[in-house]
Parts: structure tokens; sequence; C-alpha cells
């Protein structure tokens, strides 16, 4: 049987149906607004393994081309391995369902959500989110939600939910808001240089419509949803708990305040295992090893958030304010054309930029329509930055971090107009010990300037921590806000926030809630004490590098931008491309040109470029009396020379316009080949160019 409920946004309704797609899953719901829709399906595995420590969720959000009309470009026509954005998505519905599902459950989970309407106007993403969500709580898969997400915008001077494409270009703020109906789980997005308050407004803004939307799951629940699988709780109790908790306790609290990252993990390994080794004979059996190995992470989380909230005592040594020791490097790699390491603490990034030409932008073909970005950045977390042994390769997790830092840094990246390069970075994290991320943005900025990009700004990045404590009437009796968290504090903390920006305002910002509810005071001072810690870096930044390196890299490309009529690109291409290909094969030079006459030359160095540019505007510029131009005697005649003023544009200079006295000869004045100043002085009827020959002296008047 089909079911449906509905919400009218706009003039138009969201649609959430169930019964119709998908019927063998353990929920489906098939979401549909406007002429955008998706298909999310959620499955469990069939059987219960008891004993797990996490939640073996996956999510897999996938776009069909055909939602958009589109056939796949090249020369596989089916869709293939997942794209970026389609990863980011999956992040964007995995992060706030993640939490609400209960490890007891024991079964693996996978959710597909397919986007098999695209518009072009209505972005799919916030209706996976719902959708993904909605699939879950109809099913018989325990789930503590529902949750819902919301697009906020800002656009002239108004909030704007869930803007369209077209919006969300031209607005100053954009971010994607979830959450449950008792408060917020996920924030992240970028902004250009918005203010604390005006991103606190966006978050009020989101509240309501995260509430309909749950209260909207709960309806279709109410009509379709099945009854909810059993827990598979283990019954596994640890023998001798009291006795181990007593002894390791105050050796962990100990182990656990070593200033190193690596000298406490060593210290806690130590505590550990000479506790496991005096209780051998009991944990040879698996569960009770595992038992165990929960036991010691309580104590750790309880150590670590007792220490924060009684004594404003942090692992390190820090106070909830300090920012960890800073250096900044410019310059430090011989051949790429910028490069930077930013270290902070033990998080280091040597941070590398390329400039490109226009033939080096990224291209992206997919169901939003095709379009380019001028400007990359990467970022790679080989398994070494934390010590270990791993596999190589691009995961999730460097696609978002990635996507993170270049929100944040792309509102301060100068336009194709203002800077006619394409620009990459690649951020490798060299040490990981907390927001690597925020490492980034700032090996980022400084490897950018270093390398001449003019940015508007500098923009830094810092990461936040939240530690709570309380009960259910009121769940923040006592909180303490940490800056520059350690892996730690992210890892046993209840919030952890990224906020990146400038001196003037925030341009990125993500979010990750484990508890429910965040109130606004404690956002409000969350984000000024972000703020201060951001204008803490920038300022170390700025003692190393306050701007653009005056010279790009003599390793760079050489590019010349120049706007002609654009009744004149005919002339510069030439039948067949015939003119332009001959200016580019005689100066060695790629010419790109555009529908709006913007002309640009990329060529290996500053000669051939200014000669490619100096012959395109021989072609398409007209020559104007009353102008100076540097020409070359062409042929000498008895009466006076002709002279190029510009590539295929010729003028005579009379005998008796060569000097103010009587000239007996031309070449008594001037030779052929010779390169003199001349002033254009007359177009007579016929089109023929009249020129004046300027001498040294007339030439330093003029």
């Amino acid at each position: 049987m089909v079911h449906r409920v509905t919400y009218k946004i706009g003039n138009d309704e969201l649609i959430l149906e169930t019964g119709r797609l998908a019927k063998q899953a353990n929920g489906a719901v098939y979401a549909q607004f406007a002429g955008s829709a998706v298909i999310a399906t959620a499955c469990a595995s069939g059987t219960a393994q008891e004993g797990l420590d996490f939640v073996p969720v996956t999510v897999d959000y996938n776009e069909k081309y055909y939602a958009a009309g589109k056939i796949p470009g090249g020369f596989v026509k089916r869709e293939g391995r997942p794209k970026d954005k389609e990863i980011l998505v999956s992040r964007l519905i995995d992060r706030p369902m993640r939490p609400l599902f209960d490890v007891a459950f024991g079964r693996e989970i996978q959710i597909v959500p397919t986007c098999v309407s695209a518009d072009g106007v209505n972005p799919p993403d916030i209706l996976a989110v719902i959708a993904s969500s909605a699939a879950v709580t109809v099913s018989d898969i325990p789930f503590n939600g529902p949750i819902a997400a919301v697009r906020v915008g800002y656009v002239d001077g108004e909030y704007v939910l869930n803007p369209t494409y077209e919006q969300i270009e031209k607005g100053d703020l954009e971010i994607v808001v979830a959450g449950t109906k008792d408060g917020f789980t996920m924030v992240e997005g970028g902004a250009n240089e918005v203010s604390e308050e005006l991103m606190l407004g966006a978050l009020a803004k989101a509240e309501e419509f995260i509430r309909e939307m749950c209260k909207l799951q709960e309806e279709l629940k109410a009509l379709a949803g099945k009854e909810k699988l059993p827990l598979a709780p283990s019954s596994a109790v640890l023998e001798n708990k009291e006795a181990i908790e007593a002894e390791a306790m105050p050796l962990l609290q100990v182990a656990c305040y070593e200033k190193s990252k690596f000298g406490r993990y060593e210290a806690i390994a130590k505590v550990k295992n000479d506790i496991a080794a005096k209780y051998a004979e009991q944990l040879a059996d698996s569960m009770q090893a595992k038992l165990f190995n929960a036991l010691f992470d309580d104590m750790q989380y309880n150590i670590l958030r007792s220490g924060i909230l009684d004594r404003g005592q942090r692992v390190d040594g820090r106070g909830l304010e300090d920012i960890r020791p800073i250096t900044c490097e410019v310059n430090v790699l011989p051949r790429p054309h910028g490069s930077a390491i930013f270290t902070r603490g033990e998080t280091q990034s040597l941070a590398v930029a390329t400039l490109g030409t226009a033939l080096d932008e990224q291209v992206y073909d997919d169901i939003d329509g095709d379009r380019r970005e001028h400007f990359i950045l990467h970022y790679n977390f080989p398994p070494y930055s934390v010590g270990e042994v791993g596999r190589m390769g691009t995961g999730r997790r460097e696609i978002g971090h990635g996507n993170l830092a270049r929100r944040s840094l792309e509102p301060m990246v100068p336009s194709r107009e203002t800077f006619p390069y394409t620009i990459r970075v690649v951020s490798e994290i060299m040490e990981s010990n907390g927001s690597s991320s925020m490492a980034s943005v700032c090996g980022g900025t400084l490897c950018m300037l270093a390398a001449g990009v003019p940015m508007k700004k500098p923009v830094a990045g810092i990461a936040m921590g939240l530690i709570t404590e309380g009960d259910e009437e009121n769940p923040y009796k006592r909180y303490s806000i940490l800056s520059d968290i350690l892996g730690e504090e992210d890892h046993l903390g209840d919030m952890d926030f990224k906020v990146a920006g400038t001196e003037d305002g925030i341009t990125g910002f993500q979010m990750d809630i484990k508890i429910a509810g965040v109130t606004t005071e404690i956002m409000q001072k969350a984000l000024a004490q972000a703020k201060r810690g951001r204008l803490h870096i920038l300022g170390i930044m700025k003692e190393t590098i306050s701007g653009p390196a005056e010279k790009i890299s003599e390793y760079a490309p050489k590019i010349e931008s120049m706007k002609i009529a654009i009744d004149k690109i005919g002339a510069l291409i030439g039948p067949g491309g015939k003119t332009v290909k001959a200016i580019s094969a005689q100066f060695g030079v790629t010419i790109n040109t555009d529908d709006d006459g913007t002309v640009t030359i990329y060529g290996k160095n500053t000669k051939s470029t200014d000669g490619a540019k100096a012959a395109i505007k021989g072609i398409v510029e007209d020559p104007e009396v009353g102008t100076i131009y540097k020409g070359t005697v062409k042929r000498i005649m008895e009466f006076g020379a002709f002279v190029e003023i510009l590539p295929g544009k010729e003028g005579l200079c009379h005998i008796s316009k060569l000097s103010k006295t009587r000239v007996a000869k031309v070449t008594d004045v001037i030779s052929e080949g010779q390169v003199i100043p001349v002033k254009l002085i007359e177009i007579d009827k016929m089109g023929r160019l009249n020129l004046s020959y300027i001498d040294a002296l007339e030439t330093k008047a003029e």
C-alpha cells in the first residue's frame, strides 16, 4: 500500500512517499520537491554481531545522469566510481545520522539515496538527507531519529531557506544545517566574510524547518512504519572490573597528562600492558579482552573530561583558550611556484601552490551542468602523518577535509579576470594531532601568497571543542569551550567545530555535535572564542608573509590577458584559425579567445607573450591620430619612408616630416630596419596613414 505525506514550501510541495518502490528493502522512501527527486533505501544485514564497539553503517549517495536528461561524457557511458560531490553528500547524510544508531543493534546498515530527477534549479542533496532519514524511520531498523536538514543562504540582506542554485551563487552565505527536533547535530558551509552574529541568525532560521521535516517523517512513520527489530546488547560482564579500575585509574591519571602525543600513547600503553599481563588468563577470552579495552577507553574519557571541567587542565598542559606554538615558513621547495610549511603543535601541513593556464582548469561533468573552476585544492593524509603503516590513497576523509579547506579559501582567491591563472593548492599532511584541515587553510594561504597570488585577504582556521556535564533537566550545568583541540579532545568531546576566516569575517564553517540542543549562549561564546584564536593565528602568519610576492616564479607560465572588440575576434582567428595559429607558432605561445572578447596568451617567458600581444594588437587595434608609436622603418624612398607602426599596418613619413630643418636625403636621418618614434598625424580619405618623426629630444619632451 502506498502512503504519502506532503509539506508546502513556497509554490511547491515536498512529497515523501513509501510503499511503491524498492519494497524489499527494510525501508524505502521516494522524496520529491519541484523537479528534483531522490529514492532512498535502508537495509540491514540478517544477523547481529554481539559486542561491536562501533556502528557499521555506510551511506552511498549516487546521482544518475538521466536525472538531468544527460548521457555521461567520455567513452564509458555508464556511471562509474563516486564523484567527489557524491562522496561529500554521503558524508552530509552520514555525519548527523550515525550517532543516532544504537551500537547494540549489531548489524551492518547500508543507506543508498539515489537522485533520479534533477531540475537544475533545486539542489537534490537536502532532499537526499530527508529521504534517507525517512527511509530509516519507517524501516524496522532501530533509530533515535528522525533527522532533517536545510540549506540556509543569505541573499540581498535576507535569509533564504533552501535557496536555488542561482540564489546560492549570488549569496554571501551558504550553510547546511542538520539536526533532530531537539537541536542541531551538524553544520557545514562557506561564506563571504560574514559576521558571527549573522551565522547565529542563520542557525536560528534553520530550527523551525528542521522541526517541521522531523514532524513530517513521524507522520509517515505513523502511517507506514514497521515494528523495530530488537537490539542485541551484550550480556557479558568484565570480570574483576573494580579491581582493574582501582589499580589502573591512578596510573592513568599520570599517563594521560604526558605533554607529547606519543609520550601519552606510550605511557597509557605501558599501564594497559602491565595490567593486562597481570590478568592475562582472564583476557585470553576475546570478549573479556574487548570489555577490558572498553574500560580503558572509558577511564581515559572520564579523566580527560573531569580534568577540563574540574581544574581547567588539558592533557598537554594548556589553558582552555591557549593555542599551541605556531611556526610558518615560505618558499621551502626550490622548483614549485609557491610553497609553505605551517606547523601548529603536532599538526603540520606542507602546502604547495602551482600556477597553470585556463587549459588546467577543473572541468565538472555532472547533473548540475558542465562547469569549470580555476581554484583547486587537494588534501592528502598519508598514514605516516600519525606514525602508522597503512594504505595510500584518496578516501572520503581526504575529499571531505579538502572540500572544507577549499571552501574556506575560495572567497579570498582572486577572480580569473584579476589573476588569469588556474591555481592548484595541495596540502600534504606531514603530521597530525588535531585539525589538519584548518592547518591546510593556513598553509594554503601562505603558499599562495608566496606564489604571488593576489589574495583579497589572508585566511586562517581554528578547530574548537566542547566538554559538557549535566542531567536531563539541565544538560549544560557545566561546560568548557576549548580552542585548538587535540585529537583526543575531538574524539572524547561533545562538539567539534572548525571556523575559518579573515580578520573581517567567516569564510568556512563545519560543526559536528554529539549531543542534542546546544544552546545559543554556548554557540555565541564558542564563536567569539574562535574569532580570538583566528586573529591570533593570522597575526603570526602575517609576521612571515603579509602580502603576495612581487613576482611569480620564473618556473610558472607567463600569462598576458587583454580585451578586444567582439567584432574583431574573427579577424584574430582568421579563416580556419590560420591567423591565430600563425601567431602561436611564431612566438611559441598558446592563445585562448573567449566569446566576450577576452584574449589570454600563455607563454614560457615574457618575451614570447609580449611579442604575441603586440602582434594581436596589430590585427585588432585601429590606429589613432595623435598616438605615438614605436615603428620599424620598412622601406626608404626618395620622398620619405614607410614605417610599420602596428603589425601589418604601415604609414608614410614624408621627407618633410623627418626633421624641423630641411633634409637632403632620407638616409641622412634614418635607415632601413631602424625602430623610430613616430606620431600618427593624419588618416586621409583613402585610409592612408601619414606620420611625423619625433627625434630623441622631442620624444623626451613628450
